[in-house]
């Protein structure tokens, strides 16, 4: 006899919400890439800019993905999601798309952080420019991680 519920094939992946999120691994990227994105930022913000043109783009990328990620994280806490695919292929484009920025965005300020090692405020600029490429890459490698893991789910 035939059994009555859905095949096997067809049943959907659950997508987490509420504290699962934080359990679930492509899911739990989100609050990393936050928290080094925001370090980001505010590491630039913290130098004295002398390349205006190259740390405003690394800027732009790092605070623009910064609140999409927080609207993101907050969407998937509040189960905005309803468990559709569609949603899975949203996530996967705006983290593979932000990945690709965001390796812009790290080079650039690892180009900036050369340009700085002689600057007028020296030492200091040097390191925050230092620590702010760190987490430019950190957060690089995270949003990819996040592209492709929820590829290959």
């Amino acid at each position: 006899m035939a059994s009555v519920g859905p095949s096997a094939a067809s049943t959907q992946p659950v997508l987490p919400s509420g504290p699962a999120v934080f359990k679930t691994i492509p899911y739990a990227f989100i609050l990393p890439e936050i928290v080094c994105g925001t370090w980001v930022w505010i590491l630039i913000a913290a130098t004295s800019v002398s390349l205006p043109l190259l740390q405003g783009w690394v800027m732009y990328v790092s605070l623009t993905s910064c609140l999409i990620s927080l609207l993101l994280l907050l969407s998937y806490l509040l189960g905005f999601h309803r468990n559709s695919e569609n949603w899975k292929v949203l996530d996967s484009l705006y983290h593979g798309t932000t990945a690709i920025l965001y390796m812009s965005a790290a080079v650039l300020q690892a180009n900036a952080t050369i340009n700085s090692e002689f600057g007028p405020n020296g030492p200091l600029n040097y390191q925050l420019n230092s620590a702010a490429s760190f987490f430019a890459f950190l957060t690089t490698f995270l949003y990819i991680l996040h592209a492709f893991s929820i590829y290959y789910q």
